[in-house]
């Protein structure tokens, strides 16, 4: 049995409908991740999921039990906010103990609950401070300990890490990540952020304007987008697309003046003169001699990171390609280059519906 279920789960707000028809289940001991664009509805369902946001048509199962109807106190889940949401006149302890108080656990229990949670989350030495006193991070650990002294049936977190600088945001991360290997507890995390996504999740759910593009484990995404919304949006840097036509009988395809041979096995899924949208990742591409290059252009914007380096190359004043090179690459904006990549890298998409095509 799934420890959450979604069936045909809609949110409306008079005649505007932002999640529409949404079904899915997540498994129990499963870390889902929820992620999409600003305004796509992701920490609505989130929401909805809590019980903080009533659900206008569907059903929503916890444990096998419809609970569209239940308060937030009676669904056995524990949210984990962006701003902590600590009381401020509280010490830690107090924080962390608080919704056990309000449910009647007696002392002994409570402290057992806290004593565990500050021990997992390595807070034990600031129980008697109050949250003015902590950094952000120390404030996010009191958030956790809060939702895991309730022993939940599953975890929500929105957007936990995004008032994080970046270096905290990658220990938190790997707190995260840390918890749920030792819990092995029911988690919907929603995130705008890429690298939490990819690297926490044991399937994403993408979202768009209040509906599911695709659902499916991280690699599963990033190597087999199945919609052209998918495919710009999973993956940092984003991956290059093209708009192509299938030429030479549907053996080849013509894009900004150059002409790649196609696969075999895609070639039966297209025709002569069809409009496609064609992709490629940064990393399938490469810098390239004259006579087997794809693309002609000019570099932009070289950009070294350390650990790699990107070229950005403007093709025919039109289209800007992201290349990803070699670390030490000896190159530098306003240098001409061409460019090639594999045709098995290709990935191809209807132009007029996005969708996946082969």
């Amino acid at each position: 049995m799934s420890a959450i279920a979604l069936k045909g789960v809609r949110k409306a707000y008079g005649d505007v409908e932002v999640i529409r028809r949404i079904d899915f289940e997540i498994e129990s001991g499963e870390f889902l991740v929820l992620v999409g664009p600003s305004g796509c509805g992701k920490s609505t369902l989130l929401r909805m999921i809590a019980g903080l946001e009533e659900i206008t048509g569907g059903d929503l199962d916890i444990a096998g039990a419809r609970v569209n109807d239940l308060p937030p106190a009676e669904r056995n889940i524990a949210m984990v906010f962006q701003d902590y949401a600590l009381y401020p006149h509280m010490s830690v302890e107090e924080n962390m103990s608080f919704g056990l108080k309000m449910r009647g656990a007696n002392e002994n229990e409570i402290g057992r609950r806290v004593a565990h949670a500050a021990g997992i989350l390595k807070i034990e030495d600031f129980l008697g401070r109050r949250p003015s006193q902590l950094s952000g991070g120390q404030r996010q650990r009191v958030a956790m300990g809060r939702a895991i002294v309730r022993e939940p049936a599953a975890f929500l977190f929105d957007e936990p890490l995004s008032n994080l600088d970046a270096a905290l945001r990658v220990e938190m991360r790997l707190e995260i990540a840390k918890l749920h290997n030792r819990m092995k507890a029911t988690t919907v995390y929603v995130t705008h952020d890429q690298v939490e996504a990819m690297t926490l999740a044991d399937r994403i759910v993408v979202m768009n304007a209040g509906h599911v593009e695709q659902i499916g484990a991280p690699l599963e995404l990033y190597h087999r987008p199945a919609t052209l919304f998918v495919a710009r949006f999973i993956g940092s840097p984003t991956m290059n697309t093209l708009p192509a036509t299938v030429a030479g009988q549907g053996s080849s395809l013509a894009m900004l003046g150059a002409t790649v041979a196609l696969p075999d096995a895609v070639r039966p899924f297209l025709r002569e003169g069809q409009n496609l949208v064609a992709g490629i990742r940064p990393e399938d591409l490469e810098l390239c001699g004259p006579d087997e290059a794809w693309f002609a252009g000019e570099i932009a914007v070289a950009e070294r990171l350390g650990s790699q380096t990107y070229a950005y190359v403007e093709v025919g004043h039109t289209r800007m390609l992201t290349v990803e090179c070699p670390r030490a690459a000896d190159i530098a904006a306003g240098q001409r280059v061409h460019v090639r990549g594999a045709p098995s890298k290709l990935h191809l998409f209807d132009a007029a519906g996005g969708a996946r095509i082969g």
